[in-house]
């Protein structure tokens, strides 16, 4: 991947997102949802499959849904901002000065979602979940921290863009929650593939400067990450606020039942085949 290529995906993608601001209407927002509305698909439930779902009768899944909702959009929140963040603070530096342009409307594109992420939580659920995430500051090699930084929001768009197809296209779900799906992953798709090139650009740039043991240590570093990111869907307060009784013991149960487990497996499938596309994934002998 050449910087010149970088920057003529980066120019389409512009181009993209241009004809798509202008396009966008404002979304609905309805007073109030039905007590009976999906909002989010039961399969994609994190307790699906587990003693604790087959305990529930159909309302009490439909709630437990409701606030997986909400964890779901709360997350998107919390990692859209700390994206934000970090771009802003690299938008002139010299591995990204010549994308600035595209990377100006991914920052307005990704802040317009935190409006209808926010938006649905504060007016259906009156609030958002607490973030959890501690980041401990380190000595990095040169490039390190940027490689890490966009492979980390790599997998964090993988992951959530999966969910995302899979609810804009189930009709059980209400029509509010569909639409928030179905444009977070149109925007989403050009903004994985400037991160996968971006990834890859600057992997293959700042790599060969590093010691063997700091390039060793990059693919295991993402696979924890990954399973951390996994661990915030498996949320205790959502359990509670589900009227689900002992909320912490359910959730370290239902992380490692058998039938999570798998699905966790499907759905970070595409992610797990890109980082492995890049050589950001651990080997065999390493995993």
């Amino acid at each position: 991947m050449t910087v010149t290529t970088l920057s003529a995906v980066a120019a389409r993608l512009t181009d993209a997102s241009v004809r798509a601001a202008v396009a966008t209407e404002p979304l609905a927002w309805p007073a109030a949802l039905a007590d009976d509305a999906w909002c989010m698909s039961p399969e994609l439930v994190s307790l699906y499959g587990t003693p604790a779902w087959d305990a529930l009768d159909d309302g009490g899944r439909r709630r437990l849904a409701f606030f997986e909702c909400v964890n779901f959009f709360t997350l998107n929140i919390h990692g859209e901002r700390a994206l934000m963040e970090g771009i802003a603070r690299r938008l002139y530096a010299r591995d990204l000065a010549d994308h600035a342009h595209y990377l100006h409307h991914f920052l307005a594109e990704e802040n317009q979602h935190m409006t209808w992420f926010g938006g649905f939580c504060q007016r259906y659920a009156g609030k958002l979940y607490p973030d959890r995430k501690l980041v401990l500051p380190r000595e990095h090699a040169p490039g390190e921290e940027d490689v890490l930084f966009f492979a980390r929001a790599l997998i964090f768009e993988l992951l959530v863009d999966t969910f995302n197809r899979r609810m804009a296209n189930d009709d059980r779900l209400h029509p509010l929650v569909r639409e928030i799906n179905r444009r977070h992953h149109e925007d989403e798709s050009r903004h994985l593939a400037f991160g996968r090139l971006l990834v890859e650009d600057l992997w293959r740039r700042h790599a060969p400067r590093w010691n063997p043991a700091t390039r060793a240590a990059i693919p295991a570093y993402l696979a924890a990450y990954l399973t951390a990111s996994w661990k915030e869907y498996y949320n205790p307060d959502v359990y509670k606020d589900a009227g689900i009784a002992d909320p912490i013991r359910v959730a370290r149960e239902a992380f490692a039942a058998a039938a999570p487990r798998a699905r966790r497996a499907d759905l970070e499938a595409r992610c797990v085949r890109v980082l492995r596309e890049l050589d950001l994934w651990p080997t065999e002998t390493e995993s």
